[in-house]
């Protein structure tokens, strides 16, 4: 009986190694220090910038930003990268560190996803803001397609961290951009996607 569940233990292991392993990674996001400003409003012309930002290992964080409002990108944008805007209806701000969660098989690691924490303002009480992680798929250099995959309620909400894991590691791989519906998580803020 034990030599057959030697064989059997070795092939279990063999398939976890070639799915490859997932773990996080963390990097900062610091408008003043790993940011760069490539297009920004005029006079008169509102408050608005785009800005492209240090990520993990090369691949970009782009962030827009209008009327307080942030949408944000992970990874390599396609050509018409401008026309996708994502954000919360409310005033909102991106959250200091960014986790990506990354595969790795043999010497490769691929960040697939990214959980990063957004704080939206509160019309019912400004010092007490609703903090969301968006859970998004990083746009890879061959398939350039980013978006958010799902929205987990952060505040008040102590499973946030590993919801936010579980939904990255299930779905963000897998998701169609602007095809497949978000899964959200608790009562969250208005999200939306707009295509131009």
């Amino acid at each position: 009986m034990r030599v057959l569940l030697v064989p059997l233990a070795l092939a279990g292991l063999s398939q976890a190694a070639c799915a490859g392993d997932i773990s996080s990674a963390y990097t900062d996001l610091d408008w003043k220090k790993d940011c760069v400003t490539y297009a920004q409003a005029q006079e008169g012309d509102g408050d608005w910038a785009s800005l492209a930002c240090a990520g993990y290992r090369g691949y970009p964080v782009l962030v827009g930003y209008d009327d307080a409002r942030e949408s944000v990108y992970y990874g390599f944008p396609s050509d018409d990268m401008t026309a996708v805007w994502e954000s919360f209806s409310g005033l909102n701000t991106a959250g200091p560190k960014v986790e990506w969660r990354i595969e790795t098989s043999g010497d490769k690691a691929v960040p697939f996803a990214v959980i990063h924490r957004r704080e939206i303002s509160n019309p019912e009480n400004e010092n007490k803001p609703t903090e969301v992680l968006v859970v998004a798929k990083v746009a890879q250099p061959e398939e350039r397609e980013g978006c958010t995959v799902g929205l987990v309620l952060a505040t008040g909400n102590p499973q946030a961290n590993d919801q936010a894991r579980k939904l990255a590691d299930e779905k963000a791989k897998s998701s169609a951009c602007g095809k497949d519906k978000r899964e959200v998580i608790g009562k969250v803020p208005d999200f939306g996607r707009v295509d131009n």
